[in-house]
């Protein structure tokens, strides 16, 4: 049993059922705080780690629009959970073929994480939130799989109505429970009459997080990029899930000991851009990846070094195949009314 685990559950003797909502939070905040969860000797990896390609198209993409916004010479490139760096290296190194130097602000609450990123960007400045990033400069912000790792808030269906879904112990043990009170009015009309054990979730954390982005990005200029793993369509469901060591585990087995994370909902956070007036739209990693020519770079690559071109091939199969990470790996993609809108996206 993982210390957390411990006092999760005696919190739980001793006052009853704790949210989902809290259980990931406070999962993910001790487990974040620790560690480098990152690669072969970590729990996961990310595109940016592997291949130098994903960052170095994310890099073109911002430095497109920045050009053809008329070069803004005060504009900061800002990257929420940025892993160990790898992303904004490529990404900067790809930016400044095109003329864009931008000061960097890293927003990143793991000191341990701090301490890789810092070796990799030392002329970063490091942000505990995003509040505290700049508010008066256009923004150039890059965000991998950022949104998934937020604690999501669950309800659940039962034969008495709409309940918030907890976690609580059965026979001593850590389990899935409904909370006391009525929770019709949190649900959306059309998805109230549902069958018993029903579950949907929501993402409080990401919606408020999309919705401060969008009005800065109105007020100050710049785009966004956020690539994670989720839907573009309401589904319900449970999307919650555990990974160590490159494995899915139980979901209750290590708290603050695993990585817990959950499917993005881009269609919410699409429309709660669009209602704050900012362009934004929606595509899938593979879609938006080939578009931006990754392919091509792919080329370059196995032709500059051919004694690699297997991995590279292996690389740019895993990070745009429909079986891969391709159709799973949604894209979205924000800018300020007045700014250029981003390569490789439909029209809105």
């Amino acid at each position: 049993m993982t210390a957390l685990a411990d006092s999760f559950r005696r919190l739980i003797e001793a006052t009853g059922p704790m949210p989902v909502l809290r259980y990931m939070g406070e999962s993910n905040a001790r487990y974040y705080a620790s560690r480098d969860p990152l690669g072969s000797a970590g729990d996961f990896t990310t595109a940016p780690e592997i291949s130098q390609m994903f960052g170095e198209m994310a890099g073109l993409w911002l430095a497109d629009i920045w050009v053809r916004a008329g070069r803004p010479a005060n504009a900061i490139y800002v990257e929420l959970g940025p892993g160990r760096g790898t992303l904004a290296q490529d990404a900067l190194r790809a930016m400044a073929s095109q003329g864009l130097r931008p000061q960097v602000h890293l927003v990143e609450g793991s000191d341990a994480l701090r301490k890789v990123q810092g070796g990799a960007l030392s002329d970063a400045i490091f942000h505990d939130s995003f509040e505290t990033v700049p508010g008066d400069r256009p923004l150039l912000l890059l965000a991998n799989e950022f949104l998934d790792a937020l604690p999501i808030r669950q309800l659940v269906m039962t034969t008495t109505g709409w309940r918030e879904r907890m976690v609580g112990l059965e026979q001593d043990r850590f389990a899935f429970v409904s909370g006391p009170n009525p929770m019709e009015e949190a649900v959306h009309e059309k998805q109230r009459a549902a069958d018993v054990d029903t579950v949907i979730e929501a993402c409080p954390a990401a919606a408020a997080l999309v919705e401060d982005l969008a009005q800065r990005l109105e007020v100050q200029g710049g785009a966004a990029l956020l690539v994670d793993y989720g839907h573009t369509a309401p589904r319900i469901g449970s999307t919650l899930q555990a990974v160590k060591k490159h494995q899915k585990v139980d979901v209750f087995s290590s708290p603050g000991d695993m990585d817990l994370t959950a499917h993005v909902d881009f269609g919410t956070l699409n429309a709660i851009a669009r209602r704050e007036g900012v362009a934004s739209s929606l595509t899938t990693q593979g879609a938006w990846l080939t578009a931006m020519g990754i392919g091509l770079r792919a080329q370059g690559l196995s032709t500059a070094s051919p004694e690699h071109a297997g991995e590279i091939k292996a690389a740019l199969d895993r990070l745009v195949g429909q079986d891969e990470m391709g159709e799973l790996f949604k894209c979205m993609a924000m800018s300020a009314r007045d700014w250029p809108r981003g390569a490789g996206f439909p029209e809105v």
